[in-house]
């Protein structure tokens, strides 16, 4: 009985240095990527670890890339991770809106507002008291408006006949009054 209590205590000891020395390593990659150095991140990693990977990707509007990866956190259980992750995604989105803006380039800019919003609107569902996702939520609502009329609840797709859309980014308005 005490050689089986040995091996147990022995069994169960490796077990926890492993764990240990692989949250160590997982450290040191978040830690480097939110120094900004790349590291490539595996699908089966630690949620916390694809959170850095998308944030460190969407800090560089990487947004193709990220997406897979939120893909995977939003599987986890981890609903304040993945808030945060589309919140990144929808920073990243909202910031190449204001750049096409800036640049005037009002029609391009208006899927990147509509596809931040649907980001933290996500956000916002998976964690309803997320303020950061609220502020830049109405933000973006600021500068386009939603029309219920057109959206589905499904997937949020808009739908709506041609003739019945107009831009509708301030400054420049478009067709016959």
């Amino acid at each position: 009985m005490l050689v089986l209590a040995a091996i147990f205590s022995a069994a169960a000891t490796l077990h926890a240095a492993w764990l240990r020395r692989v949250m160590e390593m997982t450290n040191r990659e978040i830690a480097a990527l939110h120094a900004g150095h790349d590291r490539p991140v595996a699908n089966d990693a630690a949620p916390e670890l694809l959170l850095a990977r998308i944030e460190f990707l969407a800090k560089r509007d990487d947004v193709d890339n990220a997406r897979p990866l939120l893909v995977t956190l939003d599987a986890t259980a981890q609903d304040d991770l993945a808030a945060k992750a589309h919140y990144a995604l929808g920073n990243a989105l909202l910031r190449r809106a204001f750049e096409l803006i800036e640049r005037g380039d009002l029609d391009e800019a208006g899927p990147f507002v509509n596809l931040s919003k649907r980001e933290y609107r996500r956000a916002l569902q998976l964690w309803p008291s997320y303020w950061d996702a609220k502020f830049n939520f109405d933000v973006a609502a600021r500068l386009i408006r939603d029309y219920p009329a057109f959206e589905q609840e499904n997937g949020d797709v808009l739908e709506a006949e041609p003739k019945k859309l107009w831009t509708d980014v301030p400054g420049v308005p478009k067709g016959l009054p």
